[in-house]
C-alpha cells in the first residue's frame, strides 16, 4: 500500500463506493465503505482511518451530521465531502462542521485523486516553531486546538481555526482572499462566492465583538490583515 494509508469511504451509492475503491487501490491505497452514517461512525470509532470520503446524502442521517461527530472525536483527519449539492451555501454548511474539502458529483477520479493527494500532503506537513501563537490579548494554542481571548476560551470550527491561524502567522501582513482560499481551503478563489468574507465575519463575531481593540481588520480592495495596535 501507498505509505500504508487507509481511507473510510462513506457512500451509500454501491457503485460509486465501488468505483472509488477500485480507483484508490490501483493508486496503493486501502480503503474500506461504509453505507450508512451510522455504519462510519462505528468504523471510525474502531479504527484509524488517514482520509475520510464522505457523501453528503446518506440513507439514515446527513453526511454534515456524520462530519461534525468525526470531527469532534478528531480534529485532524482530512475530510472530503462528496455533495451533488453545489450551491455555495451548502459549501459553507461542510467547512462548518469541519469540512476540508468538498467534490460535486459527478466527477473524475483523476480530480479525486488530485484533492486527496492535496489534503493528505497537508495533514502530514509538520507544524512549524511554537505551539502558541499570540497577537495581544489573544492566544491560539495550535497543539490543544484551543483560541483564549483576554481568559476567555472561544469556540472555533475547524475552519475558523484554520483561518484564524493563517491570519495570527501572518500577523501585521495583508493576506488576500485568494492566499486565504489556497491556505486554509486548498482550493481556486471563485471571485463569484463570498465565503471568505463569511467566514472572516464569524471569525470578528467571535473574537472582536465585545472588545475595544479589534484585530481583524478590512483593507479595502486588497484583503485582511490581524494585527494590534
Amino acid at each position: 500500500m501507498s505509505d500504508s494509508k487507509k481511507f473510510l469511504i462513506v457512500e451509500d451509492e454501491e457503485k460509486v463506493a465501488s468505483f472509488i475503491k477500485k480507483g484508490l487501490f490501483t493508486q496503493g491505497y486501502g480503503s474500506e465503505i461504509a453505507s450508512t452514517g451510522r455504519e462510519a461512525l462505528v468504523f471510525f470509532e474502531s479504527q484509524k482511518y488517514d482520509l475520510v470520503i464522505l457523501d453528503i446524502g446518506l440513507p439514515d442521517m446527513s453526511g454534515l451530521e456524520v462530519c461534525e461527530q468525526i470531527r469532534r472525536a478528531n480534529a485532524k483527519v482530512p475530510i472530503l465531502m462528496l455533495t451533488a449539492l453545489g450551491s455555495v451555501s451548502d459549501k459553507l454548511s461542510g467547512f462548518e462542521v469541519g469540512t476540508d474539502d468538498y467534490l460535486v458529483k459527478p466527477f473524475d477520479f483523476m480530480e479525486l485523486l488530485v484533492r486527496i493527494k492535496a489534503l493528505l500532503k497537508r495533514s502530514n506537513e509538520n507544524m512549524p516553531e511554537d505551539d502558541i501563537l499570540k497577537v495581544a490579548d489573544l492566544e491560539l494554542n495550535l497543539h490543544q486546538k484551543v483560541a483564549i481571548r483576554a481568559g476567555k476560551v472561544i469556540a472555533l470550527t475547524a475552519k475558523e481555526f484554520n483561518l484564524l491561524e493563517y491570519l495570527m502567522r501572518n500577523r501585521g501582513r495583508v493576506v488576500s482572499k485568494l492566499d486565504i482560499a489556497e491556505y486554509v481551503w486548498d482550493i481556486d478563489f471563485d471571485t463569484g462566492t463570498n465565503f471568505i468574507e463569511v467566514y472572516v465575519n464569524y471569525l470578528r463575531n467571535k473574537l472582536d465583538k465585545g472588545f475595544d481593540e479589534k484585530l481583524i481588520h478590512t483593507i479595502f480592495g486588497m484583503g485582511y490583515t490581524l494585527k494590534s495596535k
